[in-house]
């Protein structure tokens, strides 16, 4: 299985991405050293394809298959692409709290931990539909981990569509999101134009 092993404050630098966008506190101190030429369209269409792939942590053979995806669907391409990468099962834990990066997010769902609708799911990719009730598995409540994310992920805003519990170990889909609400800083229509050529 392929895994991105690229430090991340470096990556950000080179995208001219915050970190905070993937759950990391640090700031880097370096600055990137560019020479003032001109990026061309490609090179633009191709940032912008790179900064999703790496916010959601996602490889370039499935991102190309979301896209394919989001084009047969109704609507508007982008905005689909957009939205199914934010249904991604550690996506949705990562916006409710549960980690304190997307990469944790994935590594929790990756050694079930999660359930979805009572039955446990360890595919980070696992897309999740309105009204999916996700929490963490009964076994594993007690953990000390969760207590220390909890801490840390206490002030965070969760989106609107979706409903986090008091307990905050677990929680419901109110509706999928729309493009407003997923606050990433993506221009999804440079990747429509990307894989349109």
């Amino acid at each position: 299985m392929a895994i991105n092993r690229v430090p991340i404050l470096k990556r950000c630098r080179s995208l001219g991405l915050d970190p905070v966008y993937l759950g990391v506190d640090k700031k880097s101190n370096r600055e990137l050293k560019r020479a003032n030429r001109k990026i061309s369209e490609y090179g633009l269409q191709l940032r912008e394809k790179q900064k999703a792939k790496f916010i959601y942590g996602v490889l370039e053979k499935p991102f190309h298959n979301y896209y394919l995806k989001a084009d047969r669907m109704k609507g508007m391409t982008g905005e689909n692409l957009m939205i199914m990468l934010e249904r991604r099962l550690d996506s949705v834990i990562f916006r409710m709290g549960l980690a304190r990066t997307r990469r944790e997010s994935r590594q929790i769902v990756n050694h079930k931990f999660i359930t979805v609708n009572g039955k446990c799911v360890s595919i980070p990719s696992y897309l999740i539909k309105a009204g999916d009730v996700i929490e963490v598995r009964e076994k594993s409540r007690g953990i000390q981990r969760f207590k220390d994310i909890l801490e840390v992920t206490g002030g965070r805003i969760v989106p609107e569509w979706i409903d986090v519990n008091e307990d905050g170990l677990g929680g419901t889909i109110k509706e999928l999101p729309s493009r407003d609400q997923i606050d990433v800083p993506v221009d999804e229509m440079l990747i429509v134009e990307l894989y349109s050529k």
